[in-house]
């Protein structure tokens, strides 16, 4: 049971999902601080809100605290961003050229007109059933 667990662990999927989460979370608190740091300073210097963590709207004595809830927004809209021009286009641009490039190789074989056989392109008797073939180039 300790060597199936072992294999497991130790199979490349598993240990690329570990690698994919730390590394997203650690992605995600420096896009976090981006958005607290610079973005949401630079916002608050047009709209005059220094931070928008401590906007609330009151109604009926309940504090509504959506400042929070557009850090969020904002943060997920960078990282969105950040992951679509910086892994989906050049991924698909590398995927694109990949499929441009990929050519078909001719074919070496073709089948005998008597017995259906694969037999090699440039053969004039077939393997098989002995008949004569012409010769393909």
């Amino acid at each position: 049971m300790i060597n199936d667990f072992k294999k497991f662990i130790l199979r490349g999927n598993t240990v690329d999902l570990a690698v994919a989460v730390v590394v997203g979370a650690a992605f995600g608190a420096i896009v976090t601080a981006l958005v607290k740091d610079v973005i949401t300073p630079i916002i608050a210097a047009i709209g005059g809100t220094p931070n928008f963590s401590g906007l609330y709207v009151t109604l009926n004595g309940s504090k509504i605290l959506y400042g929070d809830f557009l850090n969020a927004v904002i943060s997920f809209l960078l990282i969105a961003t950040v992951v679509f021009f910086f892994i989906v286009q050049p991924l698909n641009r590398l995927m694109a050229k990949a499929a441009r490039n990929k050519t078909t190789p001719e074919a070496s074989t073709r089948k005998c007109p008597e017995c259906l056989s694969v037999i090699p392109k440039k053969a004039t008797r077939c393997a098989f059933c002995t008949a004569k073939v012409t010769a393909v180039n």
